[in-house]
């Protein structure tokens, strides 16, 4: 299997590095719009640079991996619709509906396999999750509650094209709350604080955001978010029913402090990103899409699934920006519930 990977930052090194090294990959041919960079990864993975992106398609490959500016994500969708190949993409499709459901009725049209890249769905504490909520341990579930918290910021001049905090980050909780449930959200109520560094203000974002979600069979989920958390990075979900009560992401390196005399003690290494948080679950959704590819399993994260977290993040944007209550009916794109 040849396949092409298109942008080889920090998450397109990661992945490159997977598939180099995957039994079923035979080459991969790599390119970057900054060619110098795409070289030295080649060189370094003993695999094959290209001048651009037409020389993936032309030279051949049986299936692509895109983790370019999302700017590009969804024209090079479905350009590999159109010549009928598999592609993985990292979140999301586009900043915005249509451009994401352009390029959905792209790859639908053609037939072909789009899988996202939300790799909390490969995450060991996740899938933990979402066993004991399917399983009925923890019976009826009525709270959740989500985080997602950055140690530091990003640089200023990516804030105007991250597509703000709620499509670029809590976008992942979004999908998960959903994978792990089973439910889909009805209402959204969402707010955001620009109270920290001026540039989150300047590209019109906010450093701190928090949304309340109502789910279809009545849980109450709060979901919240930061760019400022200087403890570490931090990610975690706690679940409670009628039961029982579980969390995501609490261990020995979760940057928390307990102030009970008897409580843990804080992390001696916490968490510092989400690369080194989720390393083992990014290998595992490409190795699920090398599976893809090779019609070995089912695709676990298409194109409609992201659609659904992306309908959610611009709900909180509607309701954060209006300062109401936002119904998901009132944004494009719906589609029925997934078992």
């Amino acid at each position: 299997m040849r396949i092409g990977v298109i942008g080889t930052g920090r998450i397109g090194t990661i992945h490159a590095n997977t598939l180099s090294r995957h039994r079923d990959v035979g080459s991969l041919i790599l390119t970057d719009a900054d060619a110098a960079r795409a070289q030295e990864l080649a060189h370094r993975l003993g695999e094959t640079a290209a001048p651009g992106v037409e020389e993936i398609f032309r030279w051949g490959v049986d299936a692509v991996v895109i983790t370019t500016a999302t700017s590009a994500h969804a024209e090079l969708i479905g350009r590999a619709a159109r010549s009928g190949l598999p592609v993985f993409c990292e979140k999301p499709i586009a900043l915005d509906l249509p451009g994401t459901l352009s390029a959905i009725s792209e790859v639908e049209t053609a037939g072909t396999v789009l899988q996202m890249g939300f790799q909390r769905r490969f995450d060991a504490g996740y899938t933990g999750a979402r066993e004991a909520v399917r399983s009925g341990r923890l019976g009826r579930l009525h709270t959740v509650r989500a985080l997602t918290s950055d140690q530091a910021p990003p640089d200023a001049a990516w804030l105007p094209l991250s597509g703000g905090l709620y499509r670029d980050t809590l976008i992942h909780d979004f999908d998960v709350l959903r994978w792990v449930t089973g439910r889909e959200v009805t209402d959204v109520y969402a707010a955001g604080s620009d109270a920290g560094p001026r540039m989150f203000r300047e590209a019109g974002d906010v450093d701190t955001a928090a949304a309340l979600l109502t789910l279809d069979d009545g849980t109450l989920a709060t979901l919240t978010a930061t760019r400022l958390n200087g403890a570490g990075y931090d990610v975690r979900m706690e679940l409670a029913g009628e039961r029982d009560q579980i969390v995501v992401g609490l261990d020995d390196r979760t940057p928390i402090a307990s102030t009970e005399p008897t409580g843990p003690p804080a992390a001696d290494k916490p968490w510092t990103g989400f690369l080194e948080r989720f390393g083992p679950a990014y290998e595992a959704e490409l190795n699920a899409f090398v599976e893809v590819v090779r019609g070995e399993r089912a695709n676990p994260c298409d194109g409609r699934e992201a659609l659904q977290a992306l309908r959610i993040a611009e709900a909180c944007e509607l309701s954060r920006r209006g300062r109401r209550p936002v119904h998901l009916a009132e944004i494009a794109g719906a589609s029925p519930a997934f078992a």
